[in-house]
């Protein structure tokens, strides 16, 4: 199948064969005739697949009859970063090359009245979003009336982002009438329960299953040591050994470790950028375009470029934290085997990560081999265990409820005092406390009989704030018990 028979219009055909395009991929093919018949569509495809061309081509079919309003989109793309949005802009241009539509992008980082500049005269395509948008809409700047295409693109990042609820809420404002178009890469629960509600009557096209990885991206386990400075040696061995390296992008879990990460590689020779959410627009403008136009070869990244950025060309993918969503995990290594090339991608396991790793595997329905003898796993891996090995309980060779238990010595306790009975409560009344403080003195139990030797305590003694035993009772509030708290209760009776 070629372009020519989806039913795009001559100026997007023209745009295409421009770009270099001549077959669509499968997302683009199924989807692209049902948008131009004006049907809701729910696309399914994982990443690298085309998916934004699968809407921005029959858009540009559909608005090339009628203009906009001010303040009154015609259509409305939203997207969960900036990036991304960034990205659908360089899409229309790109293939509205022959058009004269106005676009608008809408994000957080850029001046307010830039943007309002642009609205104002009428946009045909608003891109946004979610936060930058209602921000307009509560200025009084933007009316969603006349919206007649919607289109919610990466779904599924959009709830692990935190988005559904403004997406809830823009959807109530925009008409009824709308045809809407939903994308997702993978399909949780929450994501089927929007879909259900926001779209009608809608046509599935479903051209991967959900969460699977690209057979074309060879994937490979690295074990590492526990702490951080074994990692960031492990990923240096990494890069400098990888084969047909050109360029690659390095995923952390956080923030700072992004930052940690950066300056550790800087300090070493490597020509690496930084991107995290943290960055001003400006900074991650200009990382994305050096190592877009080759200039930088490594990006070190958190989660904000694992979702739909298009670098076709990135030959490796390092995961130094393994992803807390397995969702992620998809979407991260995503960024290379894109337009039919080969990747590789490498992730960095350590003591901690056995049940993050579990999940990943059980997700894409495939085990993850690991580079090197399996017994290079991290502990308890290769055995099949829990992943706690003799190494990370002490070298003790047994489990904490393993531990032996000793009896305490019976001179320790019975040299605990015990409570006075309630019958023995008058007589006790009757000496004056401070008398019975010196009558009664609490013995202290013999190093030698009563308490086990300082090595002993360390290992069979438990301290209850982490979570252990104690091999001896304990009275009150602990060993020791105040004098004051020995006073029996005096109950007066009524005359």
């Amino acid at each position: 199948m070629t372009f020519d028979e989806l039913g795009l219009s001559d100026k997007v055909l023209a745009a295409v064969k421009t770009a270099g395009y001549t077959t669509p991929t499968p997302i683009q093919a199924q989807a692209i005739p049902h948008v131009l018949a004006r049907r809701d569509v729910l696309g399914i495809a994982q990443t690298g697949t085309g998916k934004t061309a699968a809407f921005t081509l029959p858009m540009l079919t559909l608005l090339e009859s009628g203009r906009a309003r001010a303040r009154m989109p015609r259509t409305l793309v939203l997207e969960p970063t900036r990036e991304l949005a960034a990205q659908v802009v360089e899409n229309f241009e790109r293939y509205g090359a022959n058009h004269k539509l106005s676009v608008a992008l809408l994000i957080g980082g850029v001046s307010f009245g830039d943007q309002d500049m642009k609205i104002t005269r009428g946009a045909d395509v608003l891109i946004a979003t979610p936060g930058r948008l209602l921000d307009h809409i509560e200025r009084g700047k933007l009316l969603m009336n006349g919206v007649e295409l919607l289109v919610i693109d990466e779904a599924d990042r959009m709830l692990d982002m935190g988005f559904i609820p403004d997406i809830e809420r823009i959807v109530k404002m925009v008409p009824f009438t709308r045809q809407t178009l939903f994308f997702s890469a993978t399909m949780p629960p929450e994501i089927q329960r929007l879909a259900d509600a926001f779209l009608h009557n809608p046509v599935k096209v479903e051209v991967a299953r959900p969460a699977s990885t690209g057979e074309n991206i060879t994937q490979l386990l690295v074990a590492t040591g526990r702490n951080a400075a074994d990692k960031r040696e492990t990923l240096r061995r990494l890069i400098r050994d990888a084969q047909d390296l050109k360029n690659a992008i390095v995923f952390c879990n956080r923030k700072r470790d992004v930052a940690t990460l950066h300056k550790s590689l800087a300090q070493h020779g490597f020509n690496v950028a930084a991107l995290h959410g943290d960055m001003d627009q400006r900074a991650r403008t200009i990382a994305l375009d050096n190592f877009r136009s080759g200039e930088t070869p490594l990006l070190v990244a958190s989660d904000v470029a694992a979702r739909g950025l298009d670098i076709p060309a990135v030959s490796h993918v390092f995961n130094f934290d393994v992803p807390h969503h397995a969702e992620d995990y998809v979407h991260r290594i995503g960024r290379t085997g894109r337009a039919g090339r080969t990747g590789t991608a490498y992730t960095i396991v350590g003591p901690g990560d056995e049940k993050a790793l579990g999940a990943i595997e059980q997700l894409t329905g495939r085990k993850i081999e690991w580079e090197g003898p399996v017994a290079a796993a991290p502990e308890g891996r290769a055995e099949g265990g829990s992943g706690r090995s003799r190494e990370r309980r002490g070298g003790r060779g047994r489990t904490r409820s393993e531990a032996p238990r000793s009896e305490a010595p019976a001179s320790a306790r019975e040299a605990r005092p015990e409570a006075p009975s309630p019958a023995d409560a008058p007589a006790a009344a009757a000496t004056p406390a401070p008398a019975r403080a010196r009558q009664a003195p609490r013995p202290a139990p013999a190093r030698d009989e009563a308490r086990p030797p300082a090595r002993e305590r360390s290992h069979d003694r438990r301290d209850g704030r982490n979570g252990g035993e104690r091999d001896e009772p304990v009275v009150g509030l602990g060993d020791h018990v105040p004098a004051f708290l020995l006073r029996p209760a005096v109950v007066r009776r009524a005359k």
